[in-house]
């Protein structure tokens, strides 16, 4: 890969010890950041120099809980009014997946991958599903991953719900994309063991599942106690609550995903503590579904890594960000949650997605140049200490100019340089969701 000079902009390296540096620049060599140092020490000559000049310089964000095969739902009328959530998954969510081809499956990808790219979301951790189109399902978004330029860690969403075939067939096809992704280990696209929910699993299922992961070494990637029907239905069918449930079978750890976690106890929020289990909110879908308000400034207090997905509402994460803050605040009150929505992103996504990958989340010597440019003129002194400040009420309002991706150049003047023709790609992707329709 030819060698990329940005300058004139203020980098934000953010990580665990954010800097705002001005009068810099970075260097990208190889797919890799090679050096951030004083502009003036930048004399030779490069593949490619960029001007950032009024520009904020950071890091591509990361999206840590994402579903690519919804797609397909966007602007779908034929689903019937849900007034809870077990009635949205099978008035909607049920009845769409079970219509997915590897087609479809590759479609539904490739339209929010590229929406990424314009948004500045260079990884995404997913979670698929379609019952009737298992096998091959991950290779398909795996194409769709690799075409545009992107990070993605993929797994397959393994339940009970669709019988022994299907949840066999999950199963493999799990450890097949692991075993797949651990041998090309690429730092491009990596894999988890797919989970649907305590409720949708049996414990023979759950225990088969929870053996294969585990002796591949993979983390698992499951949603807990999303409703309060998750948790009812593990206390009259198991006897002990959903958190407890999944850590007696051994899915909890480091390298593990609870997504949502609204209706946990103290006794489970002290249980994925101790695990180190990473937990992943989704404000803007809780809400929308109308579950609730996961308590992430209390998770955080004792000592939860809590991290921010979309749930597949969106890929802007500024989007995902406020909401986030807006929701813990009428949760508690307006004094608690800016830091913890504000880290959830731009730390802690990092510290979850470098448990899979290498490098990424920080502006550095020797990490991944998953890198982006915002349009930004501060109107206010801008430093490390109230960056936050400008990235929830300045940055968050303004435009991605460019996105690279692995020192490759996705977006450019706004502009996609991708092989893929996004024209041609919605065109076929509405032609196959209308298909898709006529079978709801």
């Amino acid at each position: 890969m030819k060698t990329i000079l940005i300058k004139n902009g203020t980098i934000v390296t953010l990580g665990e010890e954010n800097k705002v540096l001005a009068g810099h620049a970075l260097l990208i060599d190889g797919g890799v950041i090679k050096k951030i140092a004083p502009q003036k020490t930048f004399k030779g000559k490069y593949g490619k120099v960029i001007d950032a000049h009024g520009k904020v310089v950071m890091p591509g964000f990361i999206n840590a809980h994402m579903h690519f095969y919804s797609t397909f739902a966007r602007g779908l009328g034929k689903a019937k009014p849900s007034r809870n959530f077990v009635e949205v998954l099978n008035n909607l969510w049920w009845k769409l997946d079970k219509k997915l081809t590897n087609a479809d499956s590759y479609y539904s990808a490739v339209i929010p991958l590229l929406n990424a790219v314009r948004r500045g979301t260079t990884t995404l951790i997913d979670h698929h599903a379609s019952p009737f189109a298992i096998k091959g399902s991950l290779e398909t978004v795996e194409k769709a991953v690799r075409e545009t330029g992107l990070r993605a860690s993929l797994c397959y969403e393994l339940s009970d719900r669709d019988g022994r075939k299907a949840a066999a067939a999950g199963i493999e096809e799990n450890a097949e994309f692991i075993r797949k992704t651990v041998k090309a280990n690429d730092n491009t696209v990596t894999a988890m063991f797919g989970l649907h929910a305590s409720f949708t699993l049996t414990d023979a299922t759950l225990e088969a599942a929870a053996g294969v992961g585990q002796g591949l070494g993979a983390g698992f990637h499951v949603h807990t106690a999303e409703s309060q029907a998750d948790q009812i239905h593990c206390e009259s069918h198991h006897g002990m609550r959903v958190v407890e449930r999944l850590n007696k079978f051994g899915v909890l750890g480091p390298k593990s995903i609870c997504v949502h976690c609204v209706h946990v106890d103290d006794r489970e929020t002290d249980i994925l503590a101790q695990t180190g289990t990473p937990v992943v909110h989704n404000a803007q879908s809780n809400a929308n579904n109308s579950v609730g308000v996961a308590d992430i400034t209390g998770m955080a207090r004792k000592g939860v890594l809590v991290g921010l997905g979309t749930d597949a509402m969106t890929v802007n994460m500024f989007e995902e960000l406020r909401a986030s803050l807006w929701l813990q605040h009428l949760r508690h009150d307006p004094s608690q949650g800016f830091m913890e929505a504000a880290a959830a992103l731009t730390v802690n996504n990092a510290r979850i997605a470098n448990r899979q990958f290498k490098g990424l989340g920080e502006l550095k010597e020797g990490f991944a140049a998953d890198v982006i440019l915002m349009d930004y003129f501060p109107p206010t002194p801008l430093d490390a200490s109230n960056f936050y400040g400008h990235l929830v009420f300045g940055l968050s309002q303004s435009d991605v100019d460019t996105t690279i991706a692995g020192g490759k150049v996705l977006l450019e003047n706004k502009k996609l340089k991708l092989d893929l023709d996004e024209e041609e790609v919605s065109r076929k992707s509405a032609e196959l969701a209308k298909k898709l329709w006529s079978r709801f």
